[in-house]
Formats: structure tokens, C-alpha cells, sequence
């Protein structure tokens, strides 16, 4: 890999977008035009770090967005390392809202709502795999897709996978990116959609008329190992998304469109 061709560009300080941001999607740009093939080594961070002038952290976040999306993977000693695509669908969960939207062209932005430290309802608990007197972080966020309010999202997550985790921290960084950076990456899911009514105030929060159809949607998430650390529920603008399933031979494929 001729590292020129990879970070002769330098991020703007100045620019509103995040550094960590600008990294990603300088890499996966170059994933994307094949100047990174699948196999190919990333740059280390200590070389990403002394060539953009930026921080470890910054590199951390940026790499876990990437692995989110199955893009790259760690192997340990060795460093990280571009995915063939053909194998990006096996390996693992590769979930996150960020990458989704963008995949799609389109410009993915969240407000934090709600942000608290609570004790689970038992429901919650169950779902977590948690004693009643675990705390539980819970923020409600409203997803919007190029301005436009999609989803009302709420998720929780027990307090001991991320101790520090402040609502100014969650409102300038991705959390998936925050729990790569402590070795916690999605995966395997399951999830869940049902069709529903929507509430005044669900509505104003999405910007639609109360009583307005929409999808329930639940995800419980697991890491390797099979330790429960997310569960996930939020209401989907109906006339938004699109559910798709593609059924072949070998099993069935499931996509989400967003209009």
C-alpha cells in the first residue's frame, strides 16, 4: 500500500464535521475506489496519527465506525485490515444508522432527546440479561435523514460496558465508535417489527400527525461471546421505510430503504 495515496489529503481543523468523521470517510472512500483493496493493511495509528496531526482517540473513533460497517476488521499483532466484500454479510452485525444513511447518499444527523442513568424496568432487564439494581444508561434520540425526523429511538445499555459515558460525550461522538475503542463491537442481533399507531407526542418529535401509521421496532444486540449489551426500540416514520426481503436459495436477505 503506497501510503501517499491515502493520507496525502489532511482534515480541516476548521470544518463542523468531526475529525473522527473526516477520517472515516476519507477511508472508506479510498475502500471504495480500491486504492484500500480488501486484504490490504490500514495505516497504524500511531502513522495516522503523526501524518493528520490528530489524536489516537480521534483514530479509534474513526476505525470503529469502519468496523461497524464491517468494512475492516483487527486481528490481533497484526494490525487492521480491509474486508473482502464477499465475507462482509458473515461477519457479524454490521449495523449503525451513521453508516446505513450514508450507504444510501444521503446525510444522517441525531438530536439527543433524553439522557439518564436509571434502574431497569423488569422488562428491561430481561431483555439486558440484568439484575434489577444494575444501573442502565437510557437516551432517546430522534434520527433525521438529510433534516427530516425518521425515528424515535430509545436505547440501553448497562453502565459497566462504558463508565464515563456523559451526555456531552454521546452528543459529539458515536457510541458505537466509543465501545470499539473498549473492545465491544456487535455481533449478532435480533430484531423485531410491528405495525403501529403513533402518539401525540411520539408524532410532534417526528414531525407528523398524531395517529400516523408506523413501525415498532425492537433490536437486541449481543457481542462474540454472546453477552447481551444493547436493547434498542424505536418508531419508524411509515411512510419513510421501506422493509425489503430477498429470498434465495441459500436463506433470506433483509434490507431497510429509507425515502
Amino acid at each position: 500500500m503506497e501510503k501517499s495515496l491515502v493520507l496525502e489529503n489532511s482534515l480541516d481543523f476548521n470544518s463542523d464535521i468531526p475529525l473522527y468523521t473526516q477520517l472515516s470517510t476519507l477511508l472508506r472512500r479510498a475502500i471504495s475506489a480500491g486504492t484500500l483493496a480488501p486484504g490490504a493493511l490500514l495505516p497504524s495509528e500511531a502513522e495516522l496519527c503523526r501524518t493528520l496531526d490528530i489524536s489516537r482517540n480521534t483514530v479509534r473513533q474513526a476505525i470503529g465506525d469502519l468496523e461497524t460497517a464491517g468494512l475492516v476488521i483487527r486481528k490481533r499483532g497484526k494490525g487492521t485490515f480491509v474486508t473482502d466484500p464477499a465475507s462482509r454479510r458473515k461477519s457479524g452485525v454490521q449495523y449503525s444508522f451513521t453508516t446505513e444513511v450514508r450507504a444510501m447518499g444521503k446525510d444522517p444527523s441525531s438530536t439527543l432527546i433524553d439522557f439518564n442513568v436509571i434502574d431497569p424496568s423488569r422488562d428491561v432487564a430481561e431483555m439486558l440479561h440484568l439484575r434489577r439494581e444494575t444501573k442502565v444508561y437510557c437516551f432517546t434520540r430522534v434520527r433525521k435523514v438529510n433534516g427530516k425526523p425518521i425515528i424515535l429511538e430509545t436505547s440501553y445499555y448497562p453502565v459497566y460496558i462504558y463508565p464515563n459515558l456523559t451526555r456531552e460525550l454521546l452528543e459529539s461522538h458515536s457510541f458505537y465508535s466509543l465501545l470499539y475503542h473498549v473492545g465491544i463491537a456487535p455481533f449478532s442481533a435480533k430484531e423485531s417489527y410491528e405495525a403501529v399507531i403513533l402518539s401525540p407526542n411520539e408524532a410532534e418529535l417526528l414531525g407528523c400527525t398524531a395517529g400516523s401509521p408506523a413501525l415498532f421496532h425492537r433490536r437486541v444486540t449481543s457481542a462474540e461471546g454472546g453477552s447481551v449489551y444493547e436493547y434498542t426500540c424505536s418508531y419508524m416514520r411509515a411512510d419513510s421505510i421501506r422493509l425489503d426481503v430477498d429470498l434465495q436459495k441459500t436463506g433470506a436477505v433483509f434490507s431497510r430503504t429509507i425515502r
